[in-house]
């Protein structure tokens, strides 16, 4: 599947457009696998880990499909989901790629007023994806009719599985109509899904399996900074001031976001440029050779551009975009720390980005661990160090004799030490290329819960930060002030972990005592 170009995947004129706007210059393993397969009007089941493409995956072929249709009210697509969460996460991905085409999509779950989905229902809705609690609901209303539908997708059907929508899922299907085409991801199979496989999919179902990459980290450092979208650049300055790297491969998500990015870091002084699939051969061998002969600091460049860089002595990668599957991440990451030698792996992460993280670490097994913004503070610090360090190599060499009778002449008007410390000054903003305005930025403000279990539950702070580490994947580290009364616990918790520690949580059983958590409100 090598080299295979989105363009030839026959896919429709507006989701390439879409494609393109969205700057992904090729597919990932299994969007090229099974995006031919769902074009034919094949039944698929997709094996493969989440944050590898499959939304694409599949709704790319089905946008395509039906985006030329002449629309009528009946729903053409349904998508399954788990978690309400995902299911506007699909959402926005395939309003994305429906930019260019008449394709109207709706996110149908609990928790969202009902007569509101209906009233949309009922203006007309093309591909509705729903959890299935919801789905069911609607079935059972008839303001939801499936007996018309093209295509049903069932994504994360192990995780529905284990949430316990099995029965639900089977009703919906059971609703649907025989001819439609189904395909079904999932990242394990256990045996309920391939039972439900074989019950209600077609005989000459296609499975494709993605084999999950392994990744070997121990010379990897890996770290995320949680930064606000308007802080990204000021973040990235901030990071490469303070560590000043040697060698650095910065990865963006588009060819667009390339070219804005080295233009800003060339305006502010630094050493850089770019690369991706826009640029002609000549272009690109020019860059590599600066980059590998230590001619150039920073290379920006989008992952197709970066495949086939050869370089052992990258000292940091930089994924100032997160990557749209894990996959690239791992062939990121693993430009650095070769040749036995440690590397170090940042990433800038928004809120929203928060789950894809916790993905990737789920799936590749390592730990990323989350670093504080630096300060100016640290950043002066750095810089002073460095300057300390230089002065004193270049006093030992002792060639700086034809500059004392400027210093002397200086000396009869001003104290040496001020002297000195202008010409510091004078250093240290030649060497700062962002005009920093406060000493710190992304300070993330803190929630309180409420968690409706105390000390008479037999619980103290270890027992519960092992107990949110375990159900959440959220480390003792990340949460703040815990105050545990003799019913009910308060714990402060940064505001971007809100959700997450909440939907995991909610629910689950610590020391026998079905745990509720909420937000806590001024009367707590």
């Amino acid at each position: 599947m090598e080299n295979i170009k989105f363009n030839d995947l026959a896919l429709s004129d507006s989701v390439l457009k879409a494609i393109d706007d969205m700057g992904f210059e090729e597919p990932s393993q299994i969007q090229a696998e099974a995006i031919p397969v769902v074009l034919e009007g094949n039944d698929m089941i997709g094996q493969a880990q989440t944050g590898t493409g499959k939304t694409l995956a599949f709704g790319a072929p089905i946008i395509s499909k039906i985006s030329d249709e002449e629309k009528t009210n009946a729903i053409d697509a349904l998508i399954l989901t788990p978690t309400r969460e995902l299911a506007i996460q699909i959402t926005d991905e395939l309003n994305r790629l429906a930019r260019y085409a008449k394709t109207r999509i709706l996110p149908v779950y609990g928790g969202q007023s009902i007569d509101r989905q209906i009233k949309s229902i009922k203006r007309g809705v093309n591909i509705i994806v729903g959890t299935p609690g919801r789905i069911k609901d609607h079935i059972n209303r008839r303001t939801i009719k499936l007996d018309s539908i093209k295509f049903l997708v069932l994504d994360e059907a192990d995780e529905m599985l284990d949430m316990g929508f099995i029965d639900d899922i089977e009703s919906i299907i059971k609703s649907s109509n025989n001819d439609r085409q189904t395909m079904l991801f999932s990242a394990t199979m256990p045996a309920p899904i391939k039972k439900l496989a074989s019950k209600y999919m077609r005989n000459e179902v296609k499975h494709i399996a993605i084999v999950k990459n392994s990744l070997t980290v121990d010379k990897i450092k890996q770290y995320y900074f949680e930064v606000k979208n308007k802080d990204k650049f000021e973040t990235l300055c901030r990071i490469i001031d303070a560590d000043e790297p040697e060698s650095t491969i910065i990865f963006c998500k588009t060819k667009r976001g390339v070219d804005e990015l080295v233009e800003s870091m060339q305006v502010r002084g630094y050493n850089v440029e770019g690369m991706h699939g826009d640029m002609n051969q000549n272009q690109r061998i020019n860059t590599l050779k600066k980059f590998k002969e230590n001619t150039l600091d920073f290379l920006v460049a989008t992952d197709v551009a970066a495949r086939g860089i050869d370089v052992h002595d990258i000292s940091h990668v930089i994924n100032y975009d997160i990557p749209q599957d894990i996959e690239s991440y791992v062939h990121r990451i693993g430009r650095t720390g070769r040749a036995n030698k440690e590397g170090i792996a940042y990433s800038l992460v928004t809120p929203k980005e928060y789950v894809m993280l916790k993905q990737i670490e789920k799936f590749t097994k390592s730990k990323i661990k989350r670093k504080d913004i630096p300060t100016v503070d640290d950043i002066f610090e750095t810089k002073y160090n460095n300057m300390l360090e230089k002065i004193k190599q270049n006093i030992e060499k002792n060639d700086f004799k034809k500059y004392v009778p400027f210093v002397e002449k200086l000396d009869d008007e001003y104290n040496l030490v001020d002297i000195s410390a202008a010409l510091m000054q004078m250093l240290f903003e030649k060497e700062i290329s962002f005009d920093y305005t406060e000493n710190s930025i992304g300070v993330d403000s803190n929630v309180r819960l409420f968690i409706n279990v105390g000390r008479k539950d037999k619980i103290n702070v270890k027992k519960l930060l092992e107990f949110i580490d375990k159900v959440s994947g959220i480390e003792g580290n990340e949460i703040g002030d815990i105050d545990i009364l003799d019913k009910f616990t308060f714990i402060d918790v940064p505001e971007r972990l809100t959700d997450v520690i909440i939907r995991n949580v909610r629910g689950k059983k610590l020391n026998g005592r079905k745990v509720n958590v909420e937000v806590a409100n001024s009367n707590k």
